[in-house]
């Protein structure tokens, strides 16, 4: 308790610089671990006006996360590490391996005009059980499905700043340009899209009965209203992409998240309900809605906190280090469930982390400076998110004749649900021609929130085959969609040529 005193504010009132850093000098650059003479004195101001609260608060949250951390997470850890051998060092090869495999084949994309992103999903793929890991070389690659899942903590927290980001899109002011049109954009192509596929795949069930189920079906439809945010967004970024159909595609990405979550739900208790014979009204109705309202609920609260939190620093690397903490406070806090009278209650990562940095950014002024630095700090992790990701890409599916019917009959009816429905919903909202002709296509790219819903179908009586399909799809959609969503972002002049760029600067004698 004391370190949290400490590091919350100097514990003098007369107190000129840091206690623990004492004997440091009191004038501080950015990136030196020091501390502001500012910055004390802002805090002793501020410890006047709130009083002993932030201690308390902190006490509080610190003790909390400590006790449920021993209780749900400590013993696991503890079994894990006594019932077999943990190489770290393998591990930490392989994510070097992963990282350094994913920048150089986004130098050979770039010869044949490709997205960064696709790279890094082939290097993924070579790297992966299939290919190079298949070689069992300890940190070459990785060598299976087990060494995969361990980097999940990886990609959980690329989402959770990827999440973070594209609550910057929500700002008041852009919202009360396109912000009705762009949910009603959102909400219409993601429901179209679902019903395209439905009826795509209950049409196939109703010819062959043996080949897939109604429950199946419907549960495809809901995962095809998912779209990928991150492959999206890094084409974005990559491109430095700017305009109408840039901006109004943020917003549907962002919101099409939230939507696919509702349908999901809704159509995965249904499935359920046909399965098991029975309609379970909780499953179907509270708890998607239960789950949409815990993660803006907490994704408010740690937006407000985090705002609050950042008034104590003035540095930007200690307010850049600040934000990061939260992002990955917010992505635990996001994982955990519970159950209250018998409603299972949840949080979507996306959702929560989304929130979170949505509220922050309509409340910090200076959130776009800091955004811009957390967006370049995190340009590491994105890469490993998307070599992992391309690791996870089952080929056995390929050899599965039923997966590849299915498969293909799914991505076509996705791909004309989705471009037809955001035509469609782009008409009725006023929007010029080449954002109604384009935004469709930009909306393709499907990943890690289909996988995510796809191990959640996976315990249907015949859950396996919307897995695999959803799997197959994700291959496809993957390599092909970022390349497509840069096409079409190029297409209504909102990338500039790509040039040559050269960061290095020679040493000065």
């Amino acid at each position: 308790m004391f370190l949290v005193f400490s590091i919350i504010r100097p514990l003098g009132k007369e107190s000129k610089s840091c206690p623990f850093f004492g004997g440091l000098p009191e004038k501080e650059e950015d990136g030196f671990v020091g501390c502001v003479q500012n910055e004390c004195q802002n805090t002793d101001e501020m410890h006047k006006e709130f009083g002993i609260l932030p201690e308390i608060l902190a006490g509080m949250c610190l003790a909390v996360a400590l006790v449920w951390c021993y209780d749900n997470e400590v013993k696991k850890l503890e079994f894990h590490i006594k019932s077999e051998v943990v190489n770290v060092e393998v591990y930490l090869i392989s994510l070097a391996v992963a990282l350094v495999g994913g920048l150089m084949m986004s130098r050979l994309t770039k010869l044949v005009n490709l997205p960064a992103v696709t790279a890094y999903l082939v290097a993924g793929l070579l790297l992966g059980p299939f290919c190079i890991g298949a070689l069992k070389v300890p940190g070459l690659g990785f060598n299976n499905a087990d060494q995969v899942e361990a980097m999940k903590i990886v990609t959980q927290t690329a989402l959770g700043f990827i999440a973070f980001t594209m609550g910057n899109e929500f700002r008041l002011r852009q919202l009360k340009e396109t912000g009705a049109k762009a949910i009603t954009i959102g909400i219409l192509q993601a429901v179209i899209a679902t019903i395209f596929v439905d009826v795509t795949l209950i049409v196939l069930h109703l010819l062959f009965p043996s080949l897939i189920t109604i429950s199946c079906a419907i549960t495809l439809g809901a995962i095809a209203s998912a779209t990928a945010p991150a492959a999206t967004l890094m084409v974005i970024r990559q491109y430095k992409a700017d305009g109408p159909l840039t901006r109004l595609l943020m917003l549907v990405v962002a919101i099409d998240d939230a939507v696919g979550l509702v349908l999901f739900s809704v159509s995965f208790g249904i499935a359920t309900a046909l399965s098991a014979g029975h309609v379970s009204v909780v499953a179907v109705v509270v708890e998607p809605i239960v789950e949409v309202i815990l993660s803006l609920g907490l994704g408010a609260a740690m937006g407000w906190l985090l705002n609050w939190v950042e008034q104590f620093f003035h540095s930007r690397s200690k307010r850049m280090s600040i934000s990061v903490a939260f992002v990955l406070l917010t992505v635990g806090l996001s994982m955990i469930e519970f159950d209250v009278a018998g409603i299972h209650c949840g949080f979507s990562l996306l959702l929560v982390c989304m929130m979170t940095g949505t509220i922050f950014c309509n409340i910090c002024s200076t959130s776009e400076e800091l955004m811009g630095r957390i967006e370049g700090w995190t340009t590491p992790i994105n890469v490993l998110f998307f070599v992992i990701s391309g690791a996870e890409l089952d080929l056995n599916v390929l050899a599965q004749p039923v997966t590849l019917l299915v498969g293909v009959l799914f991505i076509i009816a996705r791909s004309a649900g989705k471009y037809y429905g955001a035509a469609f919903s782009c008409k009725i909202t006023g929007q010029p021609k080449n954002i109604t002709d384009h935004l469709g296509i930009t909306l393709l790219p499907q990943a890690g929130v289909a996988l995510g819903m796809a191990i959640t179908a996976a315990s249907l009586p015949d859950g396996a085959l919307a897995r695999n399909v959803v799997l197959f799809s994700v291959l496809v959609y993957e390599l092909v969609g970022p390349a497509l969503t840069k096409r079409s972002l190029l297409a209504v002049g909102e990338i500039n040529p790509e040039g040559r760029t050269n960061a290095r600067q020679e040493n000065k004698d």
